[in-house]
């Protein structure tokens, strides 16, 4: 039976050398939107290659399975009678060098860290992903992106355990499938763990400063001629600008994707909406901005309780305090059906719900 949400019974801690198990354990510190929740069993990661005893135990081989990495995207609307499994391996291995570095990284690797390790090793690519919350192994399966990139681009192949075929896999980038905020482990959810991520990043490449008042900013900071770090310097300082901290109020980042429409769909939007962003895709289908629908239908900085979207950022929500998972997936649905009342456009969120 499913733990009760706030429970008082305490939870039982076991170190198995290589991972740790936790019974009845709280994920409230686990997911950046703040939200309580519990999970039957959380195993807590540093070997991988530990995943496979760990995987082979009985009493797990039947119950639902859950990787996390930092609960950057996910909204827990209830408890997990369930395993989570908690990335937490290190490690970053630079396999070869020149003009086009291989580096290997452990899943549990925090993503901004090794974003700032690439640029101050020398490396081009990844500065327009600077601050995106999150570790190494959730970034191929979101296909994370920012500022007109995205981390495809830039991973070789995937090493993740195979939980149907009980083996360890290599995937290559042709493999993983990747699109707009998809990837083969998204369409095959609960089938990979991530273990590793390698990618292949350029000494020099053509920046990326064509998006979202990159260049502006690179004016404000008297750059005329930039390098990657002063890129990432420029995104990091507007993200601080627009987004939320989640160390400082509960959030899970942008809660909705750009919907991709037709391009007759566009057009017509396009003319009822002259300011509604539009951008023309490779596919000849367009993306339309989420935020600028959710604004102009009037969600910006709305509030039921401590469940909110920012007035920062439309794209987000926010947990003011106490707000639950059912009363932020509520509110979420709220402004989804607000956006598509106006606008005839159906938002989907970027999170993974959990309990729905």
């Amino acid at each position: 039976m499913p733990v009760e949400t706030g429970t008082q019974m305490p939870a039982q801690r076991v170190d198995m050398g290589g991972y740790t198990l936790t019974e009845n354990a709280s994920l409230a510190a686990l997911n950046t939107m703040r939200v309580a929740a519990r999970a039957s069993l959380l195993a807590d990661i540093r070997d991988a290659a530990r995943l496979p005893e760990l995987l082979d135990f009985p009493a797990l081989r039947h119950r639902p399975l859950l990787v996390l990495g930092e609960g950057s995207n996910m909204l827990f609307t209830g408890d997990f009678d369930g395993t989570v499994v908690l990335m937490s391996t290190r490690g970053v291995q630079l396999e070869s060098e020149g003009d086009r570095a291989r580096i290997a990284v452990a899943a549990g690797e925090r993503w901004d860290d090794f974003v700032r390790w690439t640029l101050g090793q020398g490396y081009a690519g990844l500065e327009n992903l600077i601050l995106i919350p999150g570790t190494v192994g959730a970034a191929p399966i979101q296909n994370i992106g920012a500022y007109g990139c995205e981390v495809a681009e830039f991973v070789e192949s995937v090493e993740a355990w195979d939980i149907r075929e009980r083996r360890v896999v290599m995937l290559d980038h042709a493999t993983c499938a990747f699109g707009y905020r998809d990837s083969l482990f998204k369409r095959e959810a609960g089938r990979y763990i991530v273990t590793a991520v390698r990618f292949v990043l350029p000494r020099n490449r053509p920046l990326r400063t064509d998006y979202a008042g990159i260049e502006d900013e690179l004016r404000r900071m008297g750059v005329d001629r930039p390098a990657p770090y002063h890129v990432a310097e420029a995104v990091a300082r507007l993200r601080t600008r627009k987004l939320p901290d989640p160390a400082v109020i509960g959030n899970a980042g942008s809660f909705f994707k750009n919907p991709l429409v037709d391009a007759a769909l566009a057009d017509a939007l396009r003319r009822e909406h002259p300011g509604l962003p539009v951008w023309p895709q490779p596919d000849g289908r367009c993306k339309v901005s989420a935020a600028w629908m959710i604004e102009s239908a009037g969600f910006k900085g709305f509030r039921e309780g401590d469940a909110g979207v920012s007035n920062r950022h439309a794209l987000v929500l926010v947990n003011h305090g106490a707000a639950t998972g059912p009363q932020l997936w509520a509110l979420a649905q709220q402004v989804m059906r607000g956006v598509h009342a106006k606008f005839g456009v159906q938002l989907e969120p970027e999170p993974v719900v959990i309990g729905v």
